[in-house]
């Protein structure tokens, strides 16, 4: 069966003058030379780096970028770093040939597997070796072939070992069949990742051994001078003491960061300045998706208002922002009307501020605006982390630094979590039960004394309405979780039959990382029996930030009260936080359900979720 796609061999190799234009441009689709540097729409005609309609071959192999100074073999589509757009249609059906071309000896392993990210589908066309299907192996060929029940924004990725972090990820945009509730006139795919020029493996070992090694941003003696003169003396003794005891840093804020990243938009740095064009006044549509492995960017357009009309592909009621923050695996779609000037700059900064990678709306090519400055370092405090109110003085030992010692709440202790029926509360009281004596979060026995574990929270709270870490009171309207308002009514209309209450938890000196204490080598699967309505309530006992996404299903994030309020493929868990979602089991067989931090994954934060009759 033919491809759409025009003028293209997958297996050509580029000429020596093309990747050298390739890496001027930033090292994307190095020297395949039908990438446009500069504009590019979905709706352009002859645009090659968009694939429609519903019959794809899509070859993954490797091809040398340059996004540093120095040559790396990544994993691409097509030659293509991003993979190419994909375009379907709601209610049509697609097939996609995805062939393994990787060479026999790549360091990124022989197996692959592309990954239909917020994509409802059947389970064996879901793309996770060992649960789904058996991965594509060396020179094999897979048929992914399944109906387009849904419509708008998404990705797809690798989800073999560590390939997405070494170039294997893409978007995905669903037309619509009905019409939309908002109008453009331009189109534009904003994905934004991260790239290192280590093996992945590498960086990974790295991790396991010096889990701290980004983090060069730790406090100093200037640092105690200045808040000892601001809060006094004591309570910054007091302070040092409380993080020195749970041997952590508030300035740790990612694993990984621009020390080791090169940051990209659209496969480009920021020096090759990716820009879309636009004619004054045009309303644009910016899909902003963030295919990074391990990054949270924070974005904004100088001068402009975003208003946000679509959250992870679900339409949700406009809201006009200044800056959002965007979680690994996340997809906002922003509407924005460019006027009064003749260049605006698109600006992702990391949320650790050490880096950001930028682009251009302009009325024409080669030019730029001017780029903000990163704003200031964020320390994290013990709010932050769901120990408010415990200042100078409080035993951190409670707080879990060595979790044989933190309240096991004797009320739930020996209770599996993990499929807690709680079937006789509604979604009100749910959200108001008290789970643990006084007031205090409880947490499953498998968390205490565990090794794994080197801390808990005490007092978690959804903090819907918080825009974020280092995001508070800057000046600028930003997006919170609280703004986002599903423009529907909730698709199941139940309340759910039971409660399933599991903790992110996590050490940070070994990098170990789970869910409840228990590594996905070792967790029974979470089992959902098929049409259910359940909740899953998720509780951040680290002092990271995770994105969590299941497979197969909708998470339906609830606000405060226990009211649907918007539908999500990835929710998003900052430290100290306890959110809720209801899911829908409607679909039958073994699903993935993981931090979606890679490398977080790697180590164990990932949950088997099988679904049955």
């Amino acid at each position: 069966m033919s491809s759409n796609v025009s003028g293209y061999n997958g297996l050509s190799k580029p000429s020596r003058r093309r990747f050298v234009q390739g890496l001027a441009a930033g090292g994307a689709i190095a020297g395949l030379g039908w990438w446009p540097n500069t504009s590019w729409a979905q709706t352009a005609p002859g645009n090659n780096n968009v694939l429609a309609g519903t019959d794809f071959e899509l070859n993954i192999g490797e091809t040398p970028m340059n996004f540093t100074g120095r040559t790396r073999n990544a994993i691409t589509v097509n030659g293509s770093l991003p993979a190419p757009i994909l375009r379907w249609r709601e209610g049509t059906t697609v097939n996609l040939r995805v062939s393994n071309r990787l060479p026999a000896n790549s360091i990124h392993g022989h197996e692959t597997s592309i990954h239909w990210h917020g994509i409802l589908l059947p389970a064996n066309m879901d793309g996770v070796p060992g649960l789904s299907f058996n991965g594509i192996h060396h020179g094999e060929t897979y048929h992914y072939r399944f109906d387009v029940r849904q419509a708008g924004t998404y990705w797809y990725h690798s989800h073999s070992a560590l390939q997405e972090q070494a170039g294997l990820y893409g978007a995905l945009v669903v037309d619509a069949a009905d019409p939309e509730p908002f109008s453009y006139e331009r189109d534009y795919v904003v994905m934004l990742s991260d790239w290192t020029d280590l093996a992945p493996s590498a960086l990974f070992a790295r991790l396991k051994k010096m889990s701290g090694h980004d983090n060069y941003y730790k406090r100093t003696v200037g640092d105690f001078i200045r808040d000892a003169g601001r809060d006094g003396l004591a309570a910054t003794v007091a302070d040092r003491k409380m993080w020195g005891e749970m041997r952590m840093t508030p300035t740790d804020l990612s694993d990984v960061n621009a020390n080791t990243y090169t940051y990209l938009m659209n496969g480009t740095t920021a020096l090759g300045n990716w820009t879309g064009l636009y004619r004054s006044g045009e309303k644009i549509r910016l899909r902003f998706i963030n295919g990074s492995a391990m990054t949270y960017f924070d974005v904004r357009i100088p001068g402009l208002k975003m208003t946000v009309v679509a959250a992870d592909g679900q339409y949700v009621h406009p809201v006009s922002v200044d800056e959002f923050r965007i979680a690994v695996a996340e997809v906002f779609d922003v509407i924005v009307e460019p006027t009064g000037q003749d260049a605006f700059t698109i600006f992702a900064q990391d949320m650790g501020r050490t880096g950001y990678v930028s682009g251009t709306l302009a009325v024409r090519d080669g030019l730029r605006a001017p780029v903000p400055e990163l704003d200031a370092r964020t320390i994290l405090s013990m709010d932050d982390m769901g120990h408010g109110g415990m200042g100078g003085g409080h035993d951190m030992a409670s707080m879990a630094t060595t979790p044989a010692t933190a309240p096991a709440a004797d009320s739930m202790a020996g209770m599996d979590h993990s499929g807690m029926d709680m079937s006789g509360k509604s979604g009100g009281a749910m959200a108001g039960m008290d789970h643990g004596a006084g007031g205090m979060q409880a947490h499953p026995a498998s968390e205490t004394g565990n090794p794994l574990v080197d801390m808990q929270t005490m007092s978690p709270v959804p903090k819907l309405a918080d825009p974020g870490i280092g995001l508070r009171d800057n000046g600028r309207k930003v997006l919170s979780y609280a703004d986002l308002k599903s423009s529907f009514a909730d698709p199941d209309g139940r309340d759910p039959g039971r409660t399933v209450e599991l903790h992110l938890t996590g050490h940070m000196e070994k990098f170990a990382w789970s869910f409840d204490g228990i590594k996905f080598s070792s967790a029974e699967p979470l089992r959902l029996n098929y049409g259910e309505r359940m909740r899953i309530v998720l509780v951040n006992d680290t002092m990271m930030t995770h994105p969590i996404h299941l497979h197969g299903m909708w998470s339906d994030l609830e606000d405060e009260q226990g009211n649907f309020h918007v539908r999500k493929h990835t929710i998003d868990m900052p430290p100290g936080s306890k959110r809720s979602y209801r899911v829908r089991a409607d679909a039958l067989g073994r699903w993935a359900y993981h931090c979606h931090l890679l490398y977080h994954m790697e180590a164990g934060m990932m949950r088997e979720v099988e679904v049955k009759e």
